[in-house]
């Protein structure tokens, strides 16, 4: 379990990156939702010790997060949103390195551990190849392959699906939802069908403070039957936003098609729809969203 209480970071020129988080993230796939800005990868960053808070506290089980960072990353895996590699060596040589570096010393084990990762990612075939020759699916999977050295216990993915054609990013979730089923997994991302996909736990952030917390599928049951569709044409928009709380608008057929929260039925065209996550999503971004869990809310799960 993680347990994050109060925690907050407030850079040089003036933006509070994050306000008073407090979140208990268990064990398996953990969603972490927000727009560009939102504190996603500062909180990422703090929790893979890669930058100080300014208060608050982290603790991973028994470890405390924010002072003892040398015992925490012997047990931490983090794919961040750019990583660099030198383009002049091979997948497997920099995996060798970096397995040296976690500590992998005896060369009989290196090798196995290394082997074993490119199988995993599917990157065995290419081994030898050099890094710069890899598309951007194969850059990732390559990442998560660096991010699983040692057997981490708390593993860190910040946006790892951004840029992947289709195929690369369901093998992509494949991979994470295999590895999430033991450690705690946190994917950190803008992209809401890769939470709804993957996740049973999530958490929204907007502007640095904790929107929300819950398990997707309450969020979404919550609400059932206040999420209404009409398809308008684009010069209508701006009246419907006066009287009606829009949360989304998107291009169908070349004309517009609004996603409405309302509590009261509709009428004059306008027809019910299932609710999703990405309705969820935007209607938390309009502070319309059933609160669902209190921001605070903790889990049995270990």
């Amino acid at each position: 379990m993680l347990t994050i209480e109060n925690l907050s970071k407030t850079y040089a020129n003036g933006v509070r990156a994050l306000q008073g988080i407090n979140l208990q993230i268990p064990r398996g796939m953990f969603g972490l939702l927000g727009p560009n800005g939102a504190g996603k990868s500062t909180l990422m960053r703090t929790i893979a010790t890669l930058q100080e808070a300014d208060e608050g506290s982290i603790r991973f089980g028994e470890l405390d997060v924010l002072s003892q960072k040398e015992e925490v990353r012997k047990i931490l895996g983090y794919l961040p949103q750019e990583f660099g590699v030198y383009p002049r060596i091979s997948a497997a040589g920099m995996l060798d390195h970096f397995a040296v570096l976690k500590g992998i010393t005896n060369t009989r084990e290196r090798k196995a551990v290394v082997e074993n990762l490119l199988q995993m990612t599917n990157l065995f075939e290419v081994r030898k190849q050099y890094l710069s020759t890899f598309s951007g699916g194969m850059r990732q999977r390559f990442g998560i392959a660096q991010a699983l050295i040692g057997d981490p216990q708390l593993i860190i993915v910040d946006e790892p699906t951004a840029g992947l054609d289709p195929e690369e990013r369901n093998r992509f979730l494949n991979l994470l939802s295999e590895i999430g089923e033991n450690v705690v997994v946190i994917l950190s991302t803008h992209i809401v069908e890769d939470v709804s996909d993957l996740c049973q736990r999530m958490a929204i952030l907007v502007g640095g403070r904790l929107r929300l917390a819950s398990s997707p599928a309450s969020v979404i049951e919550q609400l059932e039957g206040k999420i209404w569709r009409r398809v308008i044409e684009r010069r209508e928009l701006a009246s419907y936003e006066q009287d009606l709380t829009v949360i989304s608008t998107r291009w169908a057929a070349g004309r517009l098609e609004m996603h409405v929260f309302s509590e009261a039925p509709l009428t004059d065209g306008f027809e019910p729809v299932d609710a999703d996550l990405k309705d969820a999503y935007f209607s938390t971004l309009h502070n319309t969203a059933p609160a669902g869990e209190t921001v605070s809310s903790t889990s049995t799960a270990a």
